[in-house]
């Protein structure tokens, strides 16, 4: 299958809200979506669609998030929805949109980004327990799905705190 991944345009927001409502079932992540898509925690030029012959079949979400600590913080990305049309799981779509995401947010001067998922599917995509930095999620969740990935070499060093989401995740 022949599939390309560029960036969303508005009229393609039906079909991310659809794919993520089917991906997810249930709207909420398609609402996550939308609440971001109209805050100023969306990071431009990183809500990504996958394409192929001419139909929206994935899509994949950066935002902006902090990792706090007592008296500073940094800026990193949040990697979160990333979806893609039930039918064609397995066939790699997703990883081409994390690919590509995480290429452009290198591009783009991002430092780090974050990831909450699937501990055996996101490390084949550079990222690592987010512990080895000190980086902890706000929420207990198993140390092996909170992940991170440093864009640019030794941006997460000494950057021990506790990753603030945007509120839009209502975390």
């Amino acid at each position: 299958m022949n599939v390309t991944v560029r960036e969303e345009r508005p009229e393609d927001n039906i079909h991310v809200f659809v794919i993520n409502n089917e991906a997810f079932g249930g709207a909420e992540e398609a609402d996550l979506v939308e609440r971001l898509r109209k805050s100023t925690s969306s990071a431009p030029g990183l809500s990504l669609v996958a394409e192929a012959k001419g139909k929206v079949i994935g899509h994949i979400l950066f935002s902006k998030c902090q990792i706090i600590a007592e008296d500073e913080s940094w800026e990193a990305l949040v990697l979160a929805p990333v979806a893609v049309t039930p039918i064609l799981h397995g066939r790699g779509i997703g990883g081409k949109l994390i690919q590509e995401g995480l290429k452009k947010a290198k591009a783009l001067g991002y430092g780090a980004v974050i990831v909450l998922g699937e501990a055996d599917y996101y490390p084949r995509f550079g990222f690592e327990k987010a512990s080895k930095w000190e980086v902890k999620c706000p929420f207990e969740v198993p140390d092996e799905c909170f992940m991170a990935q440093e864009l640019k070499p030794g941006y997460l060093e000494g950057k021990a705190g506790t990753v603030r989401y945007p509120i839009e995740f209502q975390i």
